[in-house]
C-alpha cells in the first residue's frame, strides 16, 4: 500500500502574470523549480491564499531570475494578478518511506518571488 504526501512546498509566491489565452499550466522562475525540486510537466496543486481557489496544474519553466508566477489557461481565471498562492506537489510512498521522509519547503521573498541568498 502507498498513500500520497507532501512532496515540495513553494510557500507563499506572488501572481505576476495570468494568461487565459494560452492552453494551460503555471509557468515558474527556473530558481523556483529547482529549489523546490519541481520537474517541468509535473502535476502541481496552486492554493490562493486570497480567494480560497484550489486547482491542479502542471508546471512549465520560466525565465530563470525573473520571479515569474503565471497561470495560465482555465487557471488564470481563478487568480488575480497580486495574488498570493502555495504551489504543492505530492509523492506516492509506503507508509515507512513516508515516515521517514521530509518534504523540500522553499520559503521565497512574497513580494518578488526571490530566492533568500
Amino acid at each position: 500500500m502507498t498513500i500520497e504526501v507532501l512532496r515540495a512546498k513553494l510557500h507563499r509566491i506572488t501572481i505576476t502574470e495570468a494568461n487565459v489565452d494560452y492552453i494551460g499550466s503555471i509557468t515558474l522562475d527556473r530558481d523556483l523549480v529547482e529549489a523546490a525540486g519541481l520537474v517541468e510537466g509535473e502535476k502541481v496543486h496552486v492554493l490562493n491564499v486570497n480567494n480560497g481557489n484550489r486547482l491542479v496544474t502542471y508546471v512549465i519553466l520560466g525565465e530563470r531570475g525573473t520571479g515569474q508566477v503565471c497561470l495560465n489557461g482555465p487557471a488564470a481565471l481563478r487568480a488575480t494578478v497580486g495574488d498570493v498562492v502555495i504551489v504543492v506537489a505530492y509523492a506516492h510512498m509506503t507508509l515507512d518511506e513516508a515516515k521517514q521522509f521530509q518534504p523540500t519547503v522553499v520559503f521565497p521573498d512574497e513580494r518578488t518571488n526571490k530566492l533568500h541568498p
